[in-house]
């Protein structure tokens, strides 16, 4: 791509991604085509009518499929296996029936959610909720409820979790190059988390719930649950432990990280390496694996073959969600490299609106033009740091800058974002009650934390 510069407008760019979201809609919904070859078709299209050079069509395409895949597919791959042991073990139900017990019926979304929300501080999106889906799955079912009751509120933890706080690499790439205090913006962005979660995923969950009654999927269970309990089940502290297992491995990672990153700890000695080589997502998940295979399957009588066979059962379901989600990451990839991020935040550059409403609104159209809200947040973050260094500004208000932005980020999550066809997807949603649901709830998330980043821009 040396050499190639985009020579179309901001709005010219924007009008084709309106008609590639169109198009994506229109062959889905009206030519009932599979969304994976629509995707694929599209961004295709896409990177033919932007500009991009022929010879490097391909290359794009690929290269936003695969980095897609490079972080998905292990992850969700993983996941589903320790989601199958877990499940077939019993240890699901007996923690769904633990939760049930000690929070009560009503209780059970708030205390699923608040789960969330801790194993979200240091676990990824993704991650997160492939551990989770299980035992959400498992309330559902054993409430007899929709599964979205129990899915968003947890999803939107995640979602909360992964956006506002560090250290997420969206908050801490904005916070860093803005000059903030990590640890203020800590504090500050679990002020607005919290509450954000509760009125924008918690509230909206237990609606669209009732609003929208999906049935739980089998995607974990390798086909249709069977009622009876299997012998020998789980305690539910052994399921808890396999639970925290992987957050505990990623803690370790990510804190020392940031550990390393204040000069506390010297990176370059063996221990630190090896405890962030395994703290790294992919490597606790497959720990994770390792032990629970012994744990929750041999440690329980289940034989070899059995065992095999058990692990392979998880994998056909979720190809399909892997693959979709990667060609909604292929898709993101050409819109970026298309530039059109680079051509909006031009033009919003020199707004004449306060800094604080300019990081929400720049991140906003860069998160609904081009679909990562990590990209959308580092380069908001790049636009304004002249004027917030020219601002004069405390070290509380920056960091009510970089919430704005943040919610920004995370607004609107349509066909371009990968986490919305992984959510879709593996919540067993069709793509408009996917809108009406997880993208709405998203936008919520954004608004509501964009208010409450505002209000302490006022009193900080």
């Amino acid at each position: 791509m040396d050499g190639w510069t985009q020579t179309l407008s901001a709005p010219t760019l924007l009008g084709i991604v309106a008609l590639a979201v169109a198009l994506i809609l229109f062959m889905i919904l009206k030519m009932r085509v599979h969304a994976f070859v629509t995707l694929v078709v599209v961004s295709f299209l896409t990177a033919l009518v932007t500009g991009i050079p022929t010879k490097a069509v391909v290359k794009v395409m690929m290269d936003g499929f695969g980095s897609t895949l490079g972080g998905v597919a292990l992850l969700v791959a993983l996941g589903a296996m320790i989601g199958r042991l877990v499940e077939s073990s019993g240890g699901a139900k007996v923690l769904a029936d633990t939760l049930v017990q000690k929070f009560g019926e009503k209780r059970a979304p708030m205390a699923l959610g608040i789960a969330s929300l801790l194993f979200g501080f240091p676990i990824f999106f993704d991650a997160g909720l492939i551990v989770m889906l299980p035992v959400i799955f498992a309330v559902a079912r054993r409430m007899k409820q929709p599964v979205l009751i129990y899915g968003l509120p947890a999803a939107g933890a995640f979602s909360v979790m992964h956006v506002f706080l560090p250290p997420h690499p969206g908050a801490v790439a904005a916070g860093t190059l803005l000059g903030v205090d990590m640890g203020v913006l800590l504090l500050m962005g679990l002020v607005v988390a919290i509450p954000t979660w509760y009125f924008a995923a918690y509230l909206f969950g237990l609606w669209a719930g009732k609003r929208y009654p999906i049935e739980v999927p089998d995607l974990l269970s390798g086909g249709v649950m069977s009622s009876e309990t299997p012998k020998n089940p789980p305690s539910a502290a052994l399921v808890i432990a396999m639970l925290l297992l992987p957050l505990i491995l990623i803690f370790g990672n990510t804190g020392l990280d940031a550990l390393v990153n204040a000069k506390m700890v010297d990176g370059s000695q063996l221990w630190v390496q090896t405890i962030r080589m395994m703290g790294n997502t992919p490597i606790a998940l497959l720990i994770t694996l390792l032990i629970a295979m012994f744990a929750l399957g041999a440690a329980r009588g289940v034989d070899k073959i059995s065992l095999e066979k058990l692990m392979e059962s998880s994998l056909p379901a979720i190809c399909s969600v892997v693959l979709i989600t990667g060609a909604g990451g292929m898709f993101g990839g050409v819109l970026r490299t298309s530039g059109i991020g680079t051509a909006v935040s031009n033009s919003m550059s020199e707004l004449g609106v306060p800094v604080i409403l300019a990081a929400f609104l720049i991140a906003s159209l860069l998160r609904i033009a081009q679909g990562s809200a990590t990209v959308a947040l580092m380069t908001t973050a790049a636009l304004i740091k002249p004027a917030v260094e020219a601002g004069g500004f405390s070290s509380g208000q920056v960091a009510a800058i970089v919430l704005a932005a943040s919610a920004g980020s995370v607004i609107a999550s349509h066909v371009n974002d990968s986490g919305f066809w992984l959510v879709g997807r593996l919540m067993n949603l069709d793509v408009p009650t996917t809108f009406k649901t997880w993208t709405v709830m998203e936008t919520l998330i954004a608004v509501v934390g964009f208010t409450l980043a505002l209000g302490l821009y006022f009193v900080v």
